[in-house]
């Protein structure tokens, strides 16, 4: 890819946060940006300085959110090269939420070489401090100047990148979840497995709604029924029977298939636990719950990696998991999983992909 490099001006240059990073509050100084044009293709490709966009108030994404976006992190590692985690899986995906969204694809090579050399310009973002890092955030939008119900033929493509700490509050430490079957995210047949903003505007007033009653994500249901679960808000959602079979929801297509969770699914198997891929009955998963039949449940994405889930809400019942403590399955593969992510121990499974830190 021919990338053009636009020098900083002195006023463009920030120095990083080294500790108190929030997430997604401080931004690199640099980002990269290409253009589409239906009869040009992809060009203008660049790295510049991060800042804003001017778009015109009749901007197709503003009306008809034909957007999508991908979310991935950069580790550093102790050798301080950084890594990134099974990053063609997030090209690939990307490129299926293209196609789901009437968008153009993009050369998945060229997309993540765009990023390679974004965060070796940038490798002084990625957090040296235990358990933050960089989180990358590959964007897509419509910006047709004019109104109309139909697919763009112009597009903007940028990726920005910012310093994290954890994603919850709580750390590893179990979350609350409440599980509403009134409000419903997506439907068999529509976008929920598009990584697409139009699904997480639909979350957020039940959301809200879970915030106010303690809660910190809503377990999802499926839209027909609303009997079979589905995903949380920020993650996939895993449970464990009886200490040893790890059972996930399978992909209906109105689940995003999580990078994590594929990852949950070989990594645990490889360790030896039994992993499927089921139908769960809300009603059946919260009565195994009570029995002990479920020992634990955890949710897994990019952005928590494993976060255990220490109780449910459902209508006005709280059910305790685990006695609200985070369990040894999800210790176990929390710690496998960031091992090999940060470069600590031995990568079997081919997943990790290094930047050197000085562009080497």
């Amino acid at each position: 890819m021919d990338i053009q490099l636009i020098p900083l001006a002195d006023a463009q240059t920030h120095v990083p946060p080294t500790e108190d990073f929030g997430f997604c509050v401080h931004f690199a100084n640099r980002m990269f940006t290409q253009r589409y044009n239906h009869g040009r293709g992809w060009h203008d490709a660049r790295i510049e300085a991060y800042g804003p966009f001017a778009l015109s108030p009749a901007t197709a994404v503003l009306h008809y959110a034909q957007l999508i976006f991908e979310g991935m992190k950069a580790y550093r590692r102790p050798d301080g090269d950084i890594n990134l985690f099974r990053p063609m899986e997030n090209m690939r995906r990307f490129n299926n939420s293209a196609r789901r969204m009437a968008m153009p694809t993009v050369d998945e090579e060229e997309h993540l070489e765009a990023i390679c050399r974004l965060i070796e310009l940038e490798h002084d973002w990625v957090p040296r401090a235990d358990a933050a890092t960089l989180y990358i955030r590959p964007t897509m939008v419509a910006t047709d100047d004019a109104l109309g119900v139909r697919a763009s033929a112009n597009y903007l493509h940028f990726v920005i990148i910012s310093p994290v700490g954890p994603y919850f509050k709580e750390g590893f430490s179990p979350v609350p979840v409440y599980i509403t079957d009134e409000y419903v995210r997506a439907v068999h047949g529509g976008v929920g497995e598009a990584k697409t903003g139009g699904n997480y505007a639909a979350s957020l007033y039940a959301g809200e709604e879970a915030r106010r009653r303690g809660y910190s994500q809503v377990l999802w249901l499926d839209g027909r029924e609303h009997r079979w679960v589905e995903e949380v808000g920020a993650m996939n959602i895993c449970f464990v029977y009886d200490n040893h079979r790890i059972v996930t929801p399978s992909l209906t297509g109105s689940i995003l298939p999580g990078v994590t969770r594929k990852s949950v699914i070989e990594l645990g198997r490889h360790l030896g636990y039994e992993v499927a891929e089921e139908m769960i009955d809300v009603h059946e998963m919260l009565a195994d719950v009570k029995s002990g039949h479920i020992t634990e449940v955890f949710g897994c994405g990019t952005a928590a990696v494993i976060a255990p889930v220490g109780k449910f809400g459902f209508h006005d019942e709280t059910i305790v998991i685990n006695d609200n403590q985070a369990g040894p399955v999800a210790r176990e593969l929390f710690q496998h999983l960031t091992d090999i992510q940060f470069g600590r121990a031995p990568d079997p499974f081919g997943w990790t992909y290094t930047i050197r830190a000085n562009g080497h």
